[in-house]
């Protein structure tokens, strides 16, 4: 949801929060960054930061390709993301309960990126 400005027009999403939905978007189907990785990624902000933006901006983007660095799913949200890992084939390890992302072989680290996208690695 975007913010409104007093006069009820919608205000322009701040220049960070731009920058994590529109990676969050390029996150392959069925692949991962956690919110540290997407915070190294473009090389500003931590994961505190970045999960600011997911709650508040990231209800337009495939929110689920972003999760905690243990692999678990966003609370509240455990059905959806589970449906959406199902499509997408997004690895996970069954064994622990609750069910988590399996970093191992779900994280992206955005190497196949296009090297227009600003980002903070060499």
């Amino acid at each position: 949801m975007t913010d409104v400005t007093d006069d009820g027009l919608p205000d322009a999403l701040p220049p960070f929060a731009e920058l994590v939905l529109d990676l969050t978007e390029r996150i392959p189907p069925g692949r991962v960054m956690t919110y540290g990785d997407v915070a190294e990624y473009l090389g500003q902000g931590g994961p505190r930061q970045v999960g600011r933006v997911m709650a508040r901006y990231g209800g337009s983007v495939p929110w689920w390709r972003v999760i905690r660095a243990d692999g678990r799913f966003l609370p509240g949200h455990e059905h959806r993301a589970l449906a959406h890992y199902g499509e997408e084939g997004t690895p996970l390890r069954e064994l622990t309960d609750p069910p988590r992302v399996d970093l191992r072989r779900a994280r992206w680290d955005g190497r196949e990126m296009s090297p227009d996208f600003p980002h903070g690695r060499d």
